[in-house]
């Protein structure tokens, strides 16, 4: 395997470790070459010192639980190997520029300091526009769930092909456009979970006779950056991952409180299929200009 193969495999191994101890000595071994071999291979292919990196992901993971739950900052900071809070915010602050405490209180979630994962495969950036919203009027249900910051991911997928389901049963045909707004908020009941707040919605005028037990729903207007999505059903949850984990970054942007929107297109032949197999939506992000 030449090496920009063997420090791909590294990375994607990396990625799911980053809670794990990670010394030198420990990669080295997991890659089968001395610790000095593999930082000047890691440090050729990518560019980058490998332990300047991981305390870069980790630093970035940590933003993100810092937001998305309630964990006690000292317990965010063991979870990523930092032997005390001190040094973690140290870290943290010359990432980020503020103090985690601070990081969390922040009315607006900026990307900025958010380290994305390395990428030694062909990769574009989702192409992006900015777009301003009037208030819209929809009529819709809302659930929620609770899930663990790991599982966000596979509870998000599962649950919205749940909710769609039980929010169009009652549709004699599927409407030509459908509405997800969703908004992740710390669980009040346990720190280490989010709530997850998922409505699923129509314009007023394709709701009629098709929900019972439905309720009006306002969407705020205001400045979005808009990501389009066309691709099988399986593939929308890892495509917003990458809106979040490396668009948001790469372009700077500083997510404002809101729901995200989700603004599907379905194809005739959807109706027939359970779940979707394939799925055009627009994923629309509230940002601050």
């Amino acid at each position: 395997m030449d090496q920009a193969g063997i420090i791909r495999d590294l990375l994607t191994w990396l990625e799911s470790h980053l809670d794990h101890p990670l010394s030198l000595d420990n990669v080295a071994a997991k890659a089968g070459y001395s610790k000095w071999h593999l930082q000047r291979m890691f440090k050729d292919v990518t560019g980058h010192a490998i332990g300047a990196y991981i305390r870069a992901r980790r630093l970035s993971k940590s933003a993100v639980a810092l937001r998305l739950t309630a964990r006690p900052i000292l317990d965010i900071a063991l979870q990523y190997r930092f032997d005390s809070q001190q040094t973690f915010t140290r870290a943290f602050k010359k990432q980020f520029s503020m103090t985690p405490a601070l990081y969390r209180r922040s009315a607006d979630w900026s990307a900025y300091g958010i380290r994305p994962p390395l990428r030694l495969d062909s990769f574009t950036l989702p192409e992006h526009k900015f777009v301003t919203l009037p208030p819209m009027h929809l009529i819709g249900l809302t659930q929620s769930y609770s899930c663990a910051l790991e599982q966000i991911s596979d509870f998000r997928n599962e649950m919205r092909i749940q909710f769609w389901r039980a929010f169009l049963e009652h549709c004699p045909t599927i409407p030509p456009e459908l509405y997800g707004l969703h908004e992740p908020r710390p669980s009040i009941e346990r720190d280490d979970e989010q709530e997850v707040f998922y409505t699923t919605a129509l314009p007023p005028e394709l709701a009629e006779n098709c929900l019972p037990n439905a309720h009006a729903v306002t969407l705020d207007g205001g400045d979005y950056v808009q990501f389009d999505y066309e691709g099988p059903g399986t593939g929308l949850q890892e495509f917003i991952l990458t809106v979040y984990g490396t668009c948001m970054p790469s372009l700077n942007l500083t997510r404002r409180k809101g729901q995200d929107i989700e603004r599907f297109f379905p194809r005739d032949e959807t109706k027939h299929q359970e779940p979707p197999r394939y799925l055009r939506c627009e994923y629309l992000i509230p940002i601050r200009r």
